[in-house]
């Protein structure tokens, strides 16, 4: 059973979630997991003025995801900052890409399921993973979240990412907030209950 772990990050953040997400998947027997990033589509340069070069450079040991690892998959856990409230644009050119797999229905029936982060309490973390799904229910795939059995997303004495669609992060206006331990919780919670729907199904063909 086979668990793909897959995610854009400009400076760390969902670099971070993406490994507690392999963490997780990795407490269920059985379960492989791979951790993958999607291509970069800015320029050397135009990462350079944002001050990104340093963190995708930390990074660069991930090998770069291609659109036939989804196929292989059992389930694939996406990771994306926010951008106005949707996927960054890597990875949506990622997922645009992937028309073949539709046509040939290459994903339907597997897991899938969303993390993200934004700079802000409220930048549009929940309408992020939301508009995510789409994509995945056009793919045919079985949407699962980070239902509260986690209850580490019904804490209010800190703030905290994290709601039924899914784990994620607050970065920080200037990116200066790393995912703290309850975010890292909440990732680790739904990279075990992904592998582990994934696990039944795989068992029950």
């Amino acid at each position: 059973m086979k668990v793909l772990v897959v995610y854009y990050s400009m400076y760390g953040h969902i670099h971070r979630m993406a490994e507690a997400m392999v963490e997780g998947a990795k407490e269920v027997v059985g379960a492989e997991v791979v951790l993958r990033r999607v291509p970069e589509t800015l320029p050397h340069d135009v990462l350079e003025k944002m001050g990104a070069v340093e963190a995708q450079r930390s990074m660069s040991h991930i090998p770069i995801c291609t659109v036939d690892e989804l196929a292989e998959a059992d389930a694939v856990i996406f990771g994306s900052p926010t951008r106005f409230g949707n996927m960054c644009g890597q990875m949506r050119q990622f997922l645009d890409a992937t028309g073949g797999l539709w046509v040939k229905g290459s994903l339907i029936g597997k897991v899938g399921s969303v993390f993200a982060s934004s700079n802000t309490q409220h930048g549009g973390q929940e309408s992020t993973i939301l508009s995510f799904h789409t994509t995945l229910l056009h793919h045919g795939m079985v949407i699962v979240g980070l239902p509260y059995a986690f209850q580490g997303q019904m804490r209010n004495d800190e703030i905290t990412g994290g709601s039924p669609y899914g784990a994620s992060t607050v970065a920080g206006t200037q990116g200066e907030r790393q995912p703290t331990e309850n975010e890292l919780a909440a990732a680790r919670y739904q990279g075990k209950h992904v592998a582990s729907i994934a696990y039944k199904l795989v068992m029950a063909r």
